[in-house]
Parts: structure tokens; sequence; C-alpha cells
């Protein structure tokens, strides 16, 4: 689609240009009014305790706006909705801030045991096999509780611990890091998530490629980071 100057006044995050547009619409109960200005806000849902985070559609937000792109809303009650996902077009050359493979990077792995955190198994499978490959021994959990019943058996062993910012059963990744870090001050910890970091709260400081990986990104990249992140001073 070509979007001119006139359609990019109508809508906030439009701007004129050349993009692709994704349109996915249902026949459902729709979006009440009141609540479309929230619907990508993480945590926000209407839905019952236990059916739903309200982190959907807030990753996806993230994701498309990873990408320049952003997204447009039309519901009504009782009819349906209709979501439109606005990238813009180019080439190879013209990817702004969209991370770029490092493939000419030579990344030096490691021999030391890493705690992988995440509740996604296909993620947590992928990102293991990532970090073996470079020569770490990755112990695995799914929920913060799983990691801290691994961290009770292993600590001595775990040298740095790689988590998921959000998880489910009432304990995020910044909670779990702060209760390591009641036993072992110095642990090394990287974040990653789907979206803003700003989830953790403005005092907790994330630096990107140190300690905070946005997801999605490289494996080496992963690899580089956790590299830069055992070797650094500060936890």
């Amino acid at each position: 689609m070509e979007l001119d100057e006139k359609y990019a006044s109508c809508q906030p995050d439009a701007r004129p240009g050349s993009f692709v547009c994704v349109s996915v619409s249902d026949t459902g109960v729709g979006i009440p009014a009141e609540n479309l200005p929230r619907i990508f806000e993480p945590f926000f849902t209407t839905k019952e305790i236990g059916k739903g985070t309200g982190l959907g559609l807030a990753t996806v937000y993230g994701i498309v706006k990873q990408h320049q792109g952003w997204i447009e809303v039309d519901s009504h009650v009782g009819k349906g909705t209709t979501f439109r996902i606005f990238i813009p077009r180019g080439t190879p050359s013209t990817t702004n801030g969209i991370e770029k493979p490092t493939t000419s990077l030579v990344v030096k792995g490691g021999n030391e045991s890493i705690l992988l955190v995440e509740d996604e198994s296909p993620v947590r499978e992928l990102v293991a096999r990532v970090l073996e490959r470079y020569g770490y021994r990755v112990f695995q959990a799914g929920t913060g509780a799983e990691a801290l019943d691994v961290w009770r058996r292993s600590q001595n062993e775990i040298k740095l611990v790689l988590t998921d910012l959000v998880m489910p059963n009432n304990m995020n990744g910044r909670e779990l890091a702060e209760r390591m870090w009641s036993e072992a001050p110095q642990l090394k910890v990287i974040f990653t998530s789907g979206y803003s970091a700003d989830i953790v709260g403005k005092d907790f400081k994330l630096q990107p490629e140190l300690n905070f990986l946005q997801k999605p990104y490289q494996p080496q990249t992963l690899a580089l980071t956790v590299r830069r992140c055992l070797d650094g001073k500060h936890r």
C-alpha cells in the first residue's frame, strides 16, 4: 500500500510511504470502545483469572514496533474485529534498526554452567541448543519455582542465569533474580523479553547486549551477550 499525507494524518502512528499491510479479521464478540485504548498494554486482559495473561497483543505490538510498523484496529461489539499490521517495504540495505545477522563476527564460547529460565518450551530448547553449541553446560527451568529448585541443588556450579522477564505462577524474572542475589550478590543475570524492558520498573537498570536481550535475537547475539556478561565486572 502507498500511504499519503492525508491517510497518515488520520492515524496516530501512521506515516506516508510504501508499506505491506497484513489484515486479520474475525466475526467474534468485538472489543468495547472503552477497552480499545488499552488492548496493547502488558497485563491488560478482560478474561477470567487463569484464562489469559494480557501479554499476547503486547508481544505482537512490540514485534511490529521493532520493525518500524504499527497496528490499526477496527472493532464493533457483536460484529467482530479487524487488525491491520503495517510494515514498511524495503530492501536488505534499508532495514533501519532491525538486527542484522552477525555472520562475520567470531564469538568466543565457554564451559560455564548457565541456568536457563523460559516458560515456552520450544524457545527454551532452542536457546539451550545454541548455548550448548558454544560449549556451555545448561540447566533448564520452565518457571521461577522450578528455577529456585535447580538453584538450591546446583548454585555452586551456576555462573549465570538467563531468564525471561515475564513468567507464569506469580514470579517474574526480576523477582527470581532478587531471590538469588540475596544468596549470591555477584551472580550474573541476563534478562530477555519480547517487549519493552520497562515492565520491570524504571528503577531497574537494563543494558542491551550486557544484561538484556530483546526478543527475537540472533544466536550469535545471544552468545556474545552471554560472554560479555560473564566476563564483565558487574552482575
